[in-house]
């Protein structure tokens, strides 16, 4: 009865730290990445955070989440995304980084991601969009 009690408390604690870990260090959510993989400016801006540290190509600043998301739709009619692929991400404590690929009709982009915990969300802080070819 006793190795039964152990075994449930820690399959619960497992639970409940796996549930703590995602919060914190857990994949990127998915609506990011089908946004990007779209090109759905609108539908990415909901992940983004106030104000963002936006870098697309040449053009840098912090812009709010809705100057971010008419310069991203503007890009995006520009550059038509078809895929998306995450190469490497990580993170620790409250923050994660992602960095992957973005294939679009006229090349291909690296795009980093780095997202902070506010609350129990992830939001976008900082996003940057650059030349595949650096």
């Amino acid at each position: 009865m006793k190795k039964l009690h152990l075994i449930s408390v820690i399959i619960g604690l497992a639970i409940f730290f796996g549930n703590f870990q995602t919060v914190f260090a857990g994949d990127l959510p998915d609506g990011v990445v089908s946004a990007l993989k779209s090109g759905n400016a609108k539908e990415l801006a909901k992940y983004f955070n106030s104000n963002i540290d936006l870098t697309i190509i040449d053009k840098q600043d912090i812009y709010s989440k809705t100057q971010a998301e008419i310069i991203l739709k503007e890009f995006f009619g520009k550059n038509i995304p078809s895929n998306f692929t995450v190469m490497h991400q990580g993170g620790k404590e409250g923050s994660k980084y992602v960095i992957g690929n973005l294939v679009t009709s006229t090349g291909t982009y690296r795009v980093s991601l780095f997202l902070k915990l506010q609350g129990v969300t992830q939001v976008i802080q900082q996003l940057r969009i650059e030349s595949g070819n650096e």
